[in-house]
């Protein structure tokens, strides 16, 4: 069951060509002419994890989801310079240049890191160029090793350097163990979590090179994006989950106040860090109804044209 999780339809597969020469690795799928929507994982993941988003946008979207530098079909940055918020946004702008039409817009929804890429590239041109709205989706734009509660403990320096130290751990996480999916479950999903669902979380997970996974943890906890959040001057929408340990509520609840044009808040209850894959229903209307406002005029077009076929 897990692996019809992570399952994805036809795609047509193409490179973006970032500001230093790294390659991304970019899919698309749905019609050609269909309104858009550009997905950006987060720490960890890949394409595959928002197989469900993509599954049931596709049909009437053009959904384009890339792999994060280091993570899935993405090489591994050449050197240390290659893990920055800078090289995030980069990646974002290559891949917005590289899949959409001078001045076509796009919902552009980003998961955990996803999000903070959204963030790095708020005041890029190749981002206002392209993104009509945003999901900031189980995300923090700083103070993430601060407020995560992964560690056990009353917030303070020693849990701030504990935290810090498991998510930036070495070791490789080896294969999927049922001792391994429990300790993604208590970190990263809600009590709540479908067996399956957390076998297919883990399993996205345990294939992040371990290059990758240790050098974007350095820069994630030393991230400091909140002038980004303030320069999203563009509709916003933000979800979070109540039992998210990695991003808690209050990150969201902060940007929901900081953003010039919030549109919502919507806490999930019960609902962990993984949120697409935990609450895929939930996530996936967030976008339509993003999609339904904000490229209303492309999506009756598309519509309009399906009926015709």
């Amino acid at each position: 069951m897990s692996r019809h999780l992570t399952s994805l339809p036809a795609s047509r597969e193409l490179t973006a060509v970032s500001a230093d020469g790294s390659r991304v690795h970019v899919e698309a799928y749905g019609p050609e002419g269909a309104p858009v929507v550009v997905l950006a994982h987060g720490w960890t993941c890949s394409i595959a994890f928002w197989a469900e988003q993509i599954r049931a946008l596709a049909a009437d979207h053009r959904v384009v989801a890339y792999d994060q530098r280091g993570h899935g079909r993405s090489p591994l940055p050449a050197g240390p310079s290659g893990y920055s918020v800078r090289a995030l946004a980069d990646d974002l702008e290559a891949v917005l240049a590289a899949t959409l039409a001078p001045g076509e817009k796009a919902v552009v929804a980003g998961h955990s890191m996803g999000g903070m890429t959204v963030m790095a590239a708020a005041s890029r041109p190749g981002f206002r160029e392209h993104a009509a709205a945003v999901l900031l989706c189980s995300t923090g734009p700083s103070r993430l090793t601060a407020e995560a509660t992964v560690v056990p403990l009353r917030p303070s320096g020693r849990r701030t350097r504990l935290t810090r130290g498991v998510l930036g751990a070495k070791a490789p996480l080896g294969p999927v163990t049922p001792i391994s999916k429990k300790i993604l479950k208590y970190a990263t999903m809600g009590p709540g979590s479908a067996p399956d669902r957390v076998d297919a979380c883990a399993r996205i997970v345990h294939a992040c090179p371990r290059g990758a996974r240790v050098g974007w943890s350095h820069v994630l906890s030393e991230l400091d994006l909140e002038t980004g959040v303030r320069e999203l001057d563009l509709p916003v929408a933000v979800l979070v989950g109540t039992a998210d340990r990695l991003t808690p509520p209050v990150h969201s609840r902060a940007m929901a106040e900081a953003l010039p044009q919030c549109v919502g808040l919507l806490e999930l209850t019960g609902a962990g860090h993984m949120t697409p894959v935990e609450a895929p229903e939930a996530v996936t209307a967030r976008i339509r109804e993003l999609t339904g406002t904000y490229l209303r005029d492309m999506l009756g077009t598309s519509l309009e044209v399906k009926e015709k076929a």
